[in-house]
Parts: structure tokens; C-alpha cells; sequence
């Protein structure tokens, strides 16, 4: 299939899936994650991809959505036409990288913001340079309620969480790592090949093993309540739109908004 966003290459059993637009810090159009998922279901469905690589061409994993269009194309939906737009991009797209039955690794380098957060926290793994740092500045320079996905809390933990959302800070790829977030933290040179190292390692294993591991992991989740409180913030964060807060925002157009979160994250 073509591919107009994303890079598509294999390595034997292992598959990358690379965000490629660099000149938009990979900012994630309605186009890429339309592409995303079709790049999720195929690598599924082909018997010769054991292990997925979820990564960004550039200097960034990626620094959320794409904000200009969703303004140019967007601003004027009504809350249904939103809602029907997100729960399938956002919430069920998000979804279906998690419950991919194959490994995932994400490979982050640069900004991992916002969006960018979501859909790498929805991988099993996740290895980091260096230079990474991962964000939410959304209830500043949005006023919403965070992003679709509210994994936070599942990766962070609550106190950590807490604080990314409330400040709109940031945490840095090390203090991941000792958060628990991130498994491995490299230098930017080698995140290429120590992301491609594990990843070839768990291809060794059983296809069928991993697939009804990841099964349990899955359920694990759900059985501590992770699928109904994805479910409840998602209906919350759809009622942030309507907010005043978010509608000043709106009214004034959405560059300001995305000014004042290149300035809150550095990119």
C-alpha cells in the first residue's frame, strides 16, 4: 500500500512504522492517523510482522495533533459531527494500537507532546533518547481536558500525572524511566538500533505466545478498570469543548494556542 505520512519498513519479522512529517514535528493530521491504523490492521494481518516499531522520522516522535487543520477543516463542527470525528481517530484508533495481538514498541526521540503522548503510551514498550521529553500542556493552551486517551494516570501514576496535567509541564526521557513509564532511556545515536535490538530479540519468541500474553496483559488492564475510565474521560473531554475556556480559545483561532504550546514545550 502507499503511504503519504507514514514510512513503512521491514526488517526481517519486525516492521517500523515511522510518523513522517518532519517539517510539521510530525504533528498528527486527520490523513496520518487514517494511515496509521491501516498500517496497524495490515502489519496484524501479515503472518511475516512479529514484532511492530512505532516511531517518527526527524528530529520528534511527534508534538500531537494537527492543530491547523483541525481548525481550518474542523472549527465548525457541531458536537456531533466532533464527536463522531474523535471517538473513531482518536479514542478507537488509539485503542486498536493497544490491542494490536503483536508487540509494540515505541521509539521517541525529541517531543513526545500531547496526541504524541497518547498513542506512544498505547505500546507495550517504550525506548527513548536521550533528548526526549514527554508533555500535556492541553488545559493551558487549550483549555480542554486533556487529551482523548487519558492513559496518564495508568503510566505515571496518579501523584505524577497530577502534576503534568495541572502545570502543563514536562518530564524528561530519564525521569520517565524512573517513573516507570519508559523501559530504556539510550543515547540519540543508538536509539535506531537498540529499539531494532529488542525488537528482533522478542521475535524470537513464539508468535502465539506473545499474542495470548499480550491477551492477559490486556485484560489485566480491564480488569482493573482501565477500559471504563478510558471510556469516562472520553465522554468528559468531549464535554471540554464546550467550555468557556476552550471556546475563547476557539473564537480567537487556534494560532495563538499553538504558539503558546511551542513556547510551554521548547519545539
Amino acid at each position: 500500500m502507499t503511504y503519504t505520512t507514514l514510512a513503512i519498513e521491514d526488517f526481517g519479522a519486525v516492521r517500523r512504522i515511522s510518523h513522517n512529517r518532519p517539517e510539521a514535528r510530525n504533528a498528527e493530521s486527520k490523513e496520518l492517523l487514517d494511515e496509521l491504523h491501516r498500517a496497524f490492521t495490515e502489519a496484524a494481518d501479515d503472518d511475516n510482522v512479529r514484532v511492530i516499531i512505532l516511531g517518527g522520522k526527524g528530529d520528534h516522535f511527534s508534538a500531537g495533533h494537527d492543530l491547523k487543520q483541525a481548525q481550518r477543516e474542523r472549527g465548525n463542527f457541531t458536537v456531533e459531527e466532533r464527536w463522531d470525528f474523535e471517538v473513531k481517530r482518536y479514542l478507537e484508533y488509539s485503542l486498536h494500537i493497544l490491542h494490536t495481538p503483536k508487540p509494540v514498541i515505541a521509539q521517541v526521540q525529541g517531543a513526545c507532546i500531547a496526541a504524541g503522548f497518547m498513542v506512544a503510551n498505547m505500546c507495550d514498550i517504550i525506548i527513548a533518547s536521550e533528548d526526549a521529553f514527554f508533555s500535556d500542556p492541553v488545559a493551558h493552551s487549550l483549555g480542554a481536558a486533556a487529551v482523548e486517551v487519558l492513559v496518564h494516570p495508568w503510566v505515571l501514576g496518579q501523584r505524577k500525572a497530577r502534576e503534568m496535567l495541572f502545570t502543563g509541564g514536562k518530564f524528561t526521557a530519564a525521569e520517565a524511566k524512573d517513573i516507570g513509564m519508559v523501559n530504556h532511556v539510550v543515547p540519540r545515536a543508538d536509539l535506531e538500533d537498540r529499539t531494532m535490538e529488542m525488537a528482533q530479540k522478542i521475535a524470537l519468541a513464539s508468535p502465539f505466545a506473545l499474542r495470548l500474553l499480550k491477551r492477559s496483559l490486556n485484560r489485566t488492564l480491564d480488569m482493573q478498570g482501565f477500559g471504563t475510565a478510558i471510556a469516562a474521560h472520553f465522554d468528559t473531554h468531549q464535554l471540554s469543548h464546550v467550555a468557556t475556556a476552550f471556546q475563547s480559545i476557539s473564537d480567537g483561532g487556534l494560532e495563538n494556542a499553538i504558539l503558546k504550546e511551542k513556547k510551554a514545550s521548547g519545539v
